[in-house]
């Protein structure tokens, strides 16, 4: 499954019964709960890549893409928006673009 379908995917899902859909049931739970799943899958994907266990990584690398997507649907930010920020981004240093933050 692309990242695009995926995306589709869970912003479908958003009006869905939490009872017969996750993605539903996450969404129904709000943005902070969402956030929360996000951080725990990451902690996970961190641990795997410390064990350096490749496939572990990789399946939880697939759990912490799908929460970051429902995280961003939570709070009605689409991987468009993403896209067009990296973009932006595109062709700058990473160091000369973190500096120009405002709050950083």
């Amino acid at each position: 499954m692309s990242i695009h379908r995926l995306a589709a995917t869970i912003e479908s899902r958003k009006g869905a019964d939490p009872d017969t859909s996750w993605t539903a049931k996450l969404l129904s739970k709000g943005p902070e709960k969402c956030a929360e799943k996000f951080g725990e899958e990451a902690v996970e994907a961190i641990i795997e890549a410390v064990k350096g266990d490749r496939a572990r990584l990789t399946s939880e690398a697939a759990d912490v893409l799908f929460h970051l997507l429902v995280m961003l649907a939570a709070r009605d930010v689409s991987l468009a928006d993403v896209e067009v920020e990296l973009a932006r981004r595109e062709g700058v240093s990473g160091i000369k673009e973190k500096a120009g933050r405002v709050g950083d």
